[in-house]
């Protein structure tokens, strides 16, 4: 079976770099979101990261609307009819995804693989919902999607060996690099990052240091591009929050425990760059 056609469930941020990039590589494109307002912005954010390529030479007008011309924008789940391979990237819930891989399952194709693009959650629950486990995979791509090339892939208790290879191949034909690992809360760049930013929130939370300085130590010292403090406004801080609750239920341990801080940030609304304030105000 030879992927030709892939649905993106979700115009977010990662939803719509994910189309881009599948787009940039030949596929055709299917960009679904239940509002039409995210579908209009997930578009308009596609069409800004080509422009922003076309200004840097490194691809020219005819390619941009040979890629924008790839992505089909729809507000329609039934669309799916058409799909080899679904990649899901909406809200990091469980319900959430569950609800949707269920009616995936109905309306695509025996064929259709079902990706996630979750970040922490377990790819054998998700895989669950469906009468075929065997087809449920979880790719999880790095923010921005078009500038980072790895993509943790995700085997699920059921995932055969097959639709690994397929998507496996799927990752590097859209030019990123695949990296095999097991079905764990966090995977493996969650379960590391998502500590560290928890523990660098604790340190400010204790009066250890102001942010500015946490974040300046982790640069300067351990040449981070940017600091723990500000990457979690960046990733946005109701997700961080989310993920390090999803460590401390699946361990069990109390070294996962959520910072009272960034629970209080969350709580107020100041989830980070995408609310224009988090640890940082942002214009």
């Amino acid at each position: 079976m030879k992927i030709r056609k892939i649905m993106v469930i979700g115009a977010g941020q990662m939803g719509s770099g994910i189309a881009q990039v599948c787009a940039q590589a030949g596929y055709d494109v299917i960009l679904y979101d239940i509002s039409e307002e995210n579908i209009e912005k997930g578009m308009r954010n596609i069409e800004k990261n080509l422009v922003r390529q076309v200004e840097k030479q490194r691809m020219n007008e005819e390619g941009k609307e040979e890629v924008l011309a790839k992505v089909t924008p729809s507000a329609a789940l039934q669309d799916a009819s058409s799909v080899d391979l679904v990649i899901e990237a909406v809200v990091e819930s469980m319900n959430v995804k569950r609800d949707i891989f269920a009616r995936l399952d109905e309306i695509t194709p025996d064929h259709t693989i079902l990706a996630s693009n979750t970040s922490s959650l377990p790819v054998t629950e998700i895989a669950a919902a469906t009468d075929r486990p065997e087809k449920v995979i979880g790719m999880h791509f790095m923010n921005p999607v078009p500038v980072m090339k790895l993509v943790e892939i995700i085997r699920g208790l059921a995932t055969s060996d097959e639709v690994y290879k397929k998507i496996e191949e799927v990752t590097k034909a859209i030019g990123k690099m695949p990296v095999e690992v097991n079905d764990f809360p966090g995977f493996v760049s969650n379960r590391i990052l998502m500590p560290m930013i928890n523990e660098a929130i604790y340190t400010l939370y204790e009066g250890i240091a102001t942010k500015e300085a946490i974040d300046e130590v982790m640069k300067l010292g351990m040449n981070h591009p940017m600091g723990p403090i500000q990457l979690a406004d960046f990733i946005g801080l109701d997700t961080c929050l989310s993920v390090m609750e999803i460590l401390h239920e699946g361990f069990g341990d109390d070294k996962y425990r959520p910072c009272p801080l960034l629970r209080k940030y969350v709580k107020a609304g100041w989830v980070g760059k995408k609310a224009g304030r988090g640890f940082y105000t942002y214009d």
